[in-house]
């Protein structure tokens, strides 16, 4: 497999869209609707939105972008196909994230996550996010796992 390269990706190209279809697959079982904070895609192209996917040749192995927040952003919608995993795709994936964020004037990144997901929560961990609690919009949510880290 060719190495992925990063760019910014429209959500609603069709083979970004099949791997956003692929994540909320995924995650609908996993928690009741009110615990699943899945932005569609006509939220993920607003102009606050930075979003990205991984590409090898023609194929999209992973994607996900933040929101850009007055003094944070938020990570979100963050996901490597099935086929793809063990990569190294995520921390590519949420280092480009990140810089995003510092280049776009964010000091902090903020993510909510599922108590359901122990790779993601160990890939958050490992790139530095510590637990805290909801922030935004969110609330207190025993499915949730709510973090942040300050970007250098």
């Amino acid at each position: 497999m060719s190495p992925a390269v990063i760019a910014i990706a429209d959500p609603a190209d069709s083979s970004v869209r099949v791997l956003i279809e692929e994540l909320d697959q995924y995650m609908i079982p996993l928690y009741p609707a009110e615990s699943n904070h899945l932005l569609d895609i006509e939220t993920l192209r607003q102009p606050e939105m930075r979003f990205f996917a991984a590409y090898a040749g023609d194929q999209v192995m992973a994607c996900g972008g933040c929101w850009l927040h007055s003094d944070y952003a938020e990570i979100k919608r963050v996901y490597v196909s099935l086929k793809a995993r063990g990569l190294g795709l995520a921390k590519k994936l949420m280092q480009r994230i990140e810089d995003e964020a510092r280049n776009s004037g964010r000091a902090i990144a903020r993510l909510e996550t599922g108590i359901h997901q122990p790779e993601a929560l160990g890939l958050y961990r490992a790139l530095g996010y510590a637990e805290r609690g909801p922030f935004g919009d969110y609330a207190e949510d025993p499915y949730s796992v709510f973090m942040e880290k300050v970007l250098e």
